[in-house]
């Protein structure tokens, strides 16, 4: 199931209008020419002298494009044009903001395409699955465009006419950092409620995905946002740590691994930044004997193969009730064989590349290599192996048997991590009453990797903080003033 697609004769997209210093070379392979670093409203190149690392095509293993790390004086500079820029836009009405907004959703229609293909060619993902994430970043940004007209404090009457009111306020400069499972949606979703509520933006890419971030920053330019508002910096490491510690950041959001989540956390804490976290997860998935089968085995691969299985929210651990487990076992093996596999651009593929030759191996070292024939599936699976108990990121789904609802609950909630769960049954009280009792911040009744923008997404323990998307997100990306007003004389006690 994770074989290469090297070999394989591949339909590559041709140069679209925001594509521009995108070209087709022999064999039909891609080369992106033009500096995917973006700030002050332009692209801008690196240093003269730094050392440039290469970024692949996952389907093909071919270099896509050479990546220019920033360095200390290149987010500086982006953080500079993000202060400017947040000057005048945090002086904006809501809905002049929305209005910015909106033009930026219908840009995004626009070229749904053209971004979904330029996702494929530097994610791996489906072509089907790339126009669902474009889908997914239009509709953010229309959503916290509505909402950008709501923010409002409140008037709280005191003894005497005197008065208090608050007063939502934006935070100044937001830096985000992104995933490389997500590009463009996870851009999408830090930069919208930012905006919205009035902050500017320098969003760092993961270095293996670095490309359709800076066609939203070209996006969010053409529809009229202040030069500087949303910024990409390119780089690793070294380039996240800078943007984490500059002085004129206020806060941080982030998406990746757990040990990477902590070192985040401990650098804004020197400057008591606030963080968003969304961190990894091990989620449960039970299924409980009096399910629909069918719609249990649906749900069981979306929890598992979304992406090539590389979604920090899949649920990976599958608990099926003792006494329907041989009937689901053959039927998601009989549908995992089925899977169609190949170039990840034609309509007909379901499962495409994972994102690199290293990632590739990490999911490869999880599986008994023993095999001929893999199959993303691993059943008879007990709580103490570790492809039970650690996070693998790939097409890897390991199923474990179950007699009771309260010996699943305990075996489910053991984890540091607490991201999603999902349950699967036709009892209703029992559905709400398991819910109840999964430690996770988001959870699923009878279907599972469901993600509407109107809801919140984030997870409890290890998982993170914070949350993204939903109303309450705007809490996250604003703070709040009160304002204390004396109608009368002071009283003094002295």
């Amino acid at each position: 199931m994770l074989r290469r697609l090297a070999s394989l004769p591949l339909r590559r997209p041709a140069a679209a209008p925001l594509a521009a210093g995108v070209r087709c070379i022999s064999s039909g392979s891609v080369e992106i020419t033009v500096p995917l670093n973006f700030w002050a409203g332009k692209r801008r190149t690196g240093p003269e002298k730094c050392s440039k690392d290469s970024v692949y095509e996952p389907a093909t293993g071919r270099v896509l494009c050479q990546l220019e790390p920033c360095g200390a004086v290149e987010v500086d500079q982006a953080v500079k044009a993000a202060k400017l820029a947040f000057g005048c836009w945090s002086k904006m009405s809501g809905m002049e903001r929305a209005r910015v907004m909106i033009e930026a959703a219908h840009i995004i229609e626009s070229n749904r395409e053209e971004i979904a293909e330029m996702e494929v060619v530097n994610n791996g993902k489906s072509i089907t699955e790339a126009r669902l994430d474009v889908d997914s970043a239009r509709l953010c940004i229309e959503y916290y465009a509505g909402l950008a007209s709501t923010l409002a404090g409140q008037h709280v009457q005191l003894p005497g006419g005197s008065f208090a009111y608050t007063r939502r306020e934006p935070l100044g400069i937001c830096v985000g950092i992104g995933a490389w499972n997500y590009p463009f949606q996870i851009a999408a979703w830090k930069s919208a409620p930012a905006l919205a509520c009035g902050n500017s933006m320098v969003f760092k890419p993961s270095p293996v995905t670095p490309v359709t971030a800076v066609m939203l920053a070209e996006i969010y330019a053409k529809a009229g946002v202040p030069e500087g508002l949303f910024n990409v910096v390119q780089g690793g490491q070294e380039t996240g740590s800078l943007l984490c510690q500059h002085p004129d950041v206020a806060k941080v959001s982030f998406t990746g691994s757990v040990p990477t989540g902590q070192k985040i956390m401990e650098m804004a804490s020197k400057g008591v930044k606030p963080v968003t976290l969304e961190l990894g997860g091990k989620s449960p998935l039970l299924i409980f004997k009096d399910s629909d089968l069918e719609n249990a085995v649906r749900g069981a691969l979306m929890a598992n193969f979304l992406s090539q299985g590389q979604v920090c929210s899949n649920g990976t651990r599958v608990f099926v009730q003792k006494d329907i487990l041989p009937e689901f076992v053959k039927e998601v093996v009989k549908r995992t064989q089925a899977i169609e596999i190949g170039d990840p651009l034609l309509e007909s593929t379901r499962m495409g590349a994972l994102v690199s030759r290293p990632h590739l191996d990490k999911v490869l070292s999880f599986v008994d290599r023993a095999k001929k024939e893999f199959y993303p599936f691993i059943g008879n699976c007990t709580d103490d192996m570790i492809c039970v108990k650690e996070e693998i990121f790939g097409p890897v789904m390991s199923v474990l048997s179950f007699e009771t609802e309260d010996e699943v609950l305990q075996r489910a909630n053991d984890t540091s991590l607490g991201l999603a769960a999902g349950v699967f049954t036709r009892d209703v009280r029992r559905a709400h009453r398991v819910v109840e009792h999964l430690k996770a911040g988001s959870c699923f009744i009878n279907n599972y990797n469901i993600t509407p923008v109107e809801v919140p997404f984030g997870g409890f323990k290890m998982s993170g903080i914070g949350r993204e998307n939903g109303q309450v997100t705007i809490e996250f990306y604003s703070q709040l003033k009160t304002v204390f007003v004396e109608m009368g004389d002071v009283d003094s006690l002295f």
